[in-house]
C-alpha cells in the first residue's frame, strides 16, 4: 500500500464465524489503535462491535489498550466477545470425564488401566 510522508499503513481485522473484514488504511505517525480503527471505517460496516464494552483489541495477536501508539505495518485485531467461561466449560469437561470413568475420580487425570483393573 502507498503512503504519504508522515503517514503509516496499517491493517485493521475483524472475524465473524462466516465473514472475516480485512481493511488497509493509512493513518498519522501519531495514531493510537481507537484512531485507526475509527478511520478504517469497520465501525460503520460492522453494528457489533463495542470497543468500550465488550469488544477487545490487539495488535498482532497481543493484547493492547485503545491507545496505545502504532507502528508502520501494524495489523489491529478486533476480539469478539468469550461465548462462554473457559474455565467453567473445561470444569464441566472434568467431571463429564469423571462421570464416564474417562478420568481418575481422585485426581482427576487419566485412568490407570493397572489400578483400574484391582
Amino acid at each position: 500500500m502507498f503512503t504519504v510522508p508522515n503517514e503509516i499503513a496499517i491493517e485493521v481485522a475483524y472475524a465473524l464465524p462466516l465473514k472475516q473484514t480485512l481493511l488497509s488504511v493509512s493513518v498519522p505517525e501519531d495514531s493510537t489503535v481507537k484512531d485507526a480503527i475509527e478511520a478504517s471505517g469497520i465501525l460503520d460496516m460492522h453494528s457489533d462491535i463495542d470497543l468500550l464494552g465488550d469488544n477487545k483489541v490487539g495488535v498482532w495477536s497481543r493484547a493492547c489498550k485503545l491507545d496505545s501508539a502504532l507502528k508502520d505495518g501494524d495489523r489491529i485485531e478486533i476480539y469478539r466477545p468469550l461465548i462462554a467461561d473457559p474455565k467453567q466449560v473445561r470444569k464441566m469437561r472434568a467431571e463429564k470425564a469423571k462421570l464416564e470413568g474417562r478420568a481418575d475420580k481422585v485426581t482427576g487425570g487419566r485412568v490407570n488401566p493397572k489400578r483400574a483393573s484391582n
